[in-house]
């Protein structure tokens, strides 16, 4: 059943639709009901400069055509066709429908640019951060980036989840900054965990190697941004059949585990780290932190697009109160509950880029549960 917001937007193309042709009617009408002294070649003008932002070229080049023609017309019934009035009014509606064509070329091509830019950003965003599988080394895993912007596909929040032989691995992060230097970063700190999840036998080690990734990147670049940059993130760890995860927490969000029964733990670090890039400012040496990971629990980890969510009143979003005593079949269904959440709690979504991962370990005797891919349909213009 469509929702009053669709139904309005519905109603809304429709009267958009319909103004090109209801300027003309309303001209012809206005004419012909008014004394001589009042024209409606206003409204005539307007027609065309409606049509032109929503219609195709062909059509506001029709809806000139029908604009101009009635006014030629209205002169010819009121015998004022050989009047000078009558050629600058025609006159004033044939420029006007000429700028309506330039104006509809412009918008034309710059929606084919905007549309190759979308298809540019959506292709970086899945060889940046692609979809993980739905199942990794025995777990249930969903993954989820929302962009505060519309039309927005990436930016520099980030995720990874990779099977190794020291279990399965996982990442998220928040680089700090905007634009295309942030998705650089991205880049540098995805790159560099692929390659350290396989090869370190620590979490710790892991942790050193994104450090010294960004601290390269920063060298490389030499720029004010990249002096000042940094990216706070959670690394986990998951041993096969361990029954733990273990997170190194560089200045990130706390994760959030979500237990079988309901209840919710943040999973808080015993000691303050700074975020990766920051090892300038000191040496502390990551030491990762062991957390039960229980049959039918999930761990979830996010940026802080979430965690700074606010409603209309400026009050921040509350994950663990929230999520408190509420059960999902799977890690797939609670992202998508959390994400209708924070856009009705918002009222229409978060100001900055969220990334959301959760792992949930199966139960003993829990089915296979398989992701649906939704259909999209192109809208019928």
């Amino acid at each position: 059943m469509a929702t009053g917001e669709q139904q309005g937007g519905f109603v809304a193309r429709r009267v958009v639709r319909a103004l090109p042709a209801l300027m003309i009617l309303g001209g012809l009408l206005f004419d012909l009901t008014t004394p001589d002294r009042f024209t409606a070649v206003p409204m005539f003008a307007a027609a065309p400069l409606l049509a032109a932002p929503f219609f195709s070229w062909l059509a506001t080049l029709l809806t000139g055509i029908a604009a101009s023609l009635g006014v030629v017309g209205l002169h010819f019934y009121n015998s004022s066709i050989g009047e000078i009035t009558s050629y600058t009014e025609t006159a004033t509606v044939l420029t006007v429908a000429g700028l309506a064509l330039f104006i509809n070329t412009v918008i034309r091509r710059s929606g084919e640019r905007l549309a190759s830019a979308r298809v540019i950003a959506e292709t970086a965003q899945r060889a940046v951060l692609p979809t993980p599988a739905e199942r990794i080394g025995g777990l249930q895993v969903a993954a989820r980036y929302e962009a505060a912007l519309a039309d927005a596909f990436i930016g520099g929040d980030l995720f990874a989840v990779q099977d190794t032989p020291h279990g399965v691995r996982l990442v998220v992060g928040d680089v700090r900054g905007k634009g295309l230097e942030a998705v650089e970063a991205v880049a540098v700190v995805i790159g560099a965990f692929r390659e350290a999840a396989e090869q370190e036998s620590s979490l710790e080690g892991v942790a050193e190697r994104l450090e010294r990734a960004l601290a390269r990147e920063g060298t490389r670049r030499d720029t004010l941004d990249a002096v000042e940059g940094f990216t706070t993130a959670v690394l986990g760890e998951i041993p096969r059949g361990g029954g733990v995860v273990r997170l190194v927490n560089r200045g990130h969000p706390d994760p959030l585990m979500l237990y079988a029964d309901g209840d919710l733990d943040f999973l808080e670090p015993a000691e303050a780290s700074l975020p990766l890039g920051m090892g300038d400012l000191g040496s502390w040496p990551d030491r990762a932190q062991e957390h039960p990971l229980p049959d039918g629990a999930t761990l979830l980890l996010y940026t802080d697009g979430l965690s700074e969510a606010r409603n209309p009143a400026g009050v921040f979003y509350d994950p663990g109160e929230r999520l408190g005593g509420r059960l999902f079949p799977g890690p797939e269904e609670l992202l998508d509950a959390l994400v209708d959440d924070v856009r009705r709690y918002t009222g229409g979504g978060s100001r900055d880029d969220m990334a959301l991962l959760a792992v949930c370990r199966p139960a003993e005797g829990q089915p296979e549960r398989r992701r649906t891919v939704p259909v999209v349909k192109a809208d019928a213009e």
